[in-house]
């Protein structure tokens, strides 16, 4: 529009500037003859369509003459017509000047954002309201339909539709009270099948291989239990529930003998490995780096290596889960000498003949 405007607005003045040298008589009728083309064209054409432009051009040239020489104009509209468009170009005109500057209420500081946003991801179960109340809690003033306006433009649902607790979150809220088994098969060299029953738990990342045995049966399941029972104890743990799988072996005996110590039996899905996935983690570990390169004899040579796993996989291998500490070694101190960085003396330590290798500054 602001484009035409301009370009009537030139074509105007050009005209103005052609009528200068003209006489009187000329402009008479040139008028005259104006009129006349305006009277042929009301008799052909119904109603003639204005643009926002045109009622510009037509406003600025005759809303200054009086009504009563407005009504003896040749006109394609009604004089009120032309009055009614000036009193909305003015009407526009003044709400463009009084809009401000910033709409509604000021923006919300970027920290008090971010820490509704945390709130309300840390704590799923928290409505708008709970947050409006932490907040104030805090000391920070704002409204509760302003938290309701962060969550919503970051796509967070209501309370109610994300308060549902995932099998992950409540594995990790429920980390130190929580122990988990199960059992693998491993194969000798003769192709014998062996059964390995291990316990991991899930703070530490402890592992405790109880035994391995050709024939799992229940009593054998139930007396590795026993020794797991009295192991918690001398360690002094405080765990309240052990996850397994929905195996056979494990009878109504085994579950009724943790219950006893105050272990409350919890079983995965069926088919759902991912609900023990620790201990399916731990079981691929030790394949990868244990089973898959010794070649086992028999059942004692096997719970020898397993022995040997055991110390190196508490004492000695990286977690990123403790960061990069072991289940029972905290990491040291870091080398903050430079003299001591650009001498380092270290020592390897094979065992399994270097199946496992291990490194420690030399004494």
């Amino acid at each position: 529009m602001l484009l035409r405007l301009t370009y009537l607005a030139a074509t105007n003045t050009l005209a103005l500037l052609r009528l200068l040298p003209m006489s009187d008589r000329d402009k008479d009728i040139e008028i005259l003859a104006l009129r006349h083309q305006l009277l042929v064209l009301q008799r052909q054409v119904g109603k003639p369509t204005f643009t926002a432009a045109d009622r510009a051009v037509l406003v600025g040239l005759l809303h200054h003459l009086p009504m009563d020489k407005l009504r003896h104009l040749l006109l394609l509209v009604r004089p009120d017509t032309i009055l009614r468009w000036h009193r909305d170009l003015l009407k526009r005109r003044h709400a463009a000047a009084c809009v401000p500057k910033r709409r509604g209420r000021p923006p919300t500081v970027r920290s008090i954002r971010t820490l509704v946003l945390r709130l309300a991801r840390e704590n799923p179960s928290w409505g708008y309201r709970r947050i409006h109340g932490e907040l104030a809690a805090l000391g920070v003033k704002v409204a509760a339909s302003t938290v309701w306006e962060i969550l919503r433009a970051h796509g967070i649902l209501p309370a109610p539709e994300r308060q549902n607790t995932t099998w992950a979150d409540f594995l990790r809220s429920q980390a130190d009270a929580l122990l988990a088994c199960d059992l693998f098969e491993t194969r000798t060299l003769t192709g014998a099948r062996l059964y390995v029953f291990a316990v991991i738990e899930h703070a530490t990342r402890r592992i405790r291989i109880l035994g391995a045995t050709a024939h799992p049966t229940a009593q054998w399941i139930v007396q590795l239990g026993r020794n797991l029972l009295m192991d918690l104890e001398d360690a002094g743990s405080k765990a309240k529930f052990l996850i397994r799988d929905r195996d056979s072996k494990f009878t109504a005996a085994f579950d009724d003998l943790l219950a006893d110590a105050g272990l409350k039996v919890v079983t995965t899905g069926i088919r759902i490995p991912r609900m023990n996935s620790l201990t399916e983690r731990w079981i691929q570990t030790c394949r990868r780096e244990l089973l898959d390169r010794t070649l086992i004899w028999n059942r004692s040579h096997l719970l020898h290596a397993l022995r040997v796993f055991e110390a190196h996989y508490n004492q000695h291998r990286p977690h990123r889960t403790l960061k990069q500490a072991a289940p029972l070694r905290p990491l040291p101190e870091p080398i903050s000498v430079p003299e001591t960085s650009r001498h380092l003396e270290v020592r390897r330590r094979d065992r399994l003949g270097g199946t496992l290798r291990e490194y420690e500054h030399a004494a």
